[in-house]
């Protein structure tokens, strides 16, 4: 295995960069990456919380603190935060639909409302 395909590697050294630059938003949507993925979501709710914090507009940013609210089993939560990215112009209708960090709120019916926003009408 090779550094760049070991993600405790990776999450050790952004972690180094962060305590240095606490402020340094690209490592913080990093290191929220590789947290939820290596399943510290406690961790990555942290960071995504963070970013939204120094980020109050970014869509994108919303959205990843949708996605570990959602893993997070807080359904409430996570809708708000998706609609506040649908609000700030997140808009990959496809990305929403198989996003599998979604997949407990895809019955949710305030889901289904927040696509059918989205999604062209024909």
């Amino acid at each position: 295995m090779t550094r760049k395909d070991d993600p405790g590697f990776e999450i050790g050294f952004f972690e180094s960069v962060l305590r240095r630059d606490p402020k340094y938003t690209e490592v913080i949507e990093i290191l929220g990456g590789l947290y939820t993925k290596t399943g510290r979501i406690a961790d990555g709710l942290r960071m995504d919380r963070k970013l939204v914090r120094l980020m109050p507009g970014n869509a994108t940013a919303h959205y990843n603190l949708a996605c570990s609210l959602a893993l997070s089993r807080r359904p409430g939560d996570a809708i708000r935060s998706l609609r506040r990215a649908i609000d700030l112009g997140y808009n990959d209708v496809d990305w929403l639909i198989q996003d599998p960090d979604l997949e407990g709120l895809k019955e949710h019916p305030e889901f289904q409302r927040l696509l059918s926003k989205l999604e062209p009408q024909s």
